[in-house]
């Protein structure tokens, strides 16, 4: 404690001899105006450098997202939450024959949220029903062109179906209410794997 109150009493010594130098040299002897002093010119070019970096870093940074490649299909298929900006955003919709891949992925991925709901991880399922939403609408439209003429008005309303029972289960966590919760969520596990099992 007393080195810490030491250290204060000789900081305030030195704002007071500081104070009582810059009162005493103002004179007409000094050629420099108050307001600057003699390492200003230094502190200007180093804004000036760093601005420069930030500037030269932004673009090289545009120019390589701009020169990259599309990814190999492979790696396309296997995709996941990082990647949600980059469909949603920058890519065409998928084959259908990638759609249904994905909505295979999907219903692996509802299957495995089991222990974050009896955990009660609830924000962790709302990000991840939400995410899951948000590109399973297209996905379910390219899938539809793979069936045949026969099998589309089921399939509809399975799906249909499997987008009613996800809002309300979004719903339902949001609450949060456990057995509701639970009860959509088995309900969209149904939904999901009957489209599973009509797109095999």
């Amino acid at each position: 404690m007393s080195s810490f109150t030491h250290a204060t009493v000789l900081f305030h010594a030195h704002i007071k001899s500081k104070h009582k130098t810059t009162s005493t040299t103002n004179n007409n002897n000094n050629p420099l105006p108050l307001n600057q002093t003699p390492f200003s010119a230094e502190l200007q070019s180093n804004v000036v450098t760093n601005r420069r970096k930030l500037m030269s870093t932004f673009v090289a940074t545009s120019v390589a997202v701009l020169g990259v490649q599309g990814t190999p299909l492979a790696v396309a298929q296997n995709w996941g939450t990082r990647s949600f900006l980059r469909e949603h955003f920058f890519e065409p919709g998928l084959s259908p024959e990638d759609a249904v891949a994905r909505i295979k992925q999907t219903a692996e991925g509802l299957h495995s949220i089991r222990d974050m709901l009896e955990t009660m991880s609830w924000r962790y399922v709302m990000f991840y029903i939400r995410l899951k939403q948000a590109y399973l609408d297209q996905d379910l439209k390219n899938a539809l062109s793979t069936l045949p003429e026969n099998r589309r008005k089921e399939y509809v309303i399975t799906a249909n179906e499997l987008v009613d029972n996800m809002a309300e289960f979004d719903r339902y966590v949001r609450s949060p209410k456990v057995y509701e919760s639970y009860l959509y969520y088995e309900k969209t596990l149904k939904s999901i794997d009957e489209l599973v099992a009509m797109l095999a």
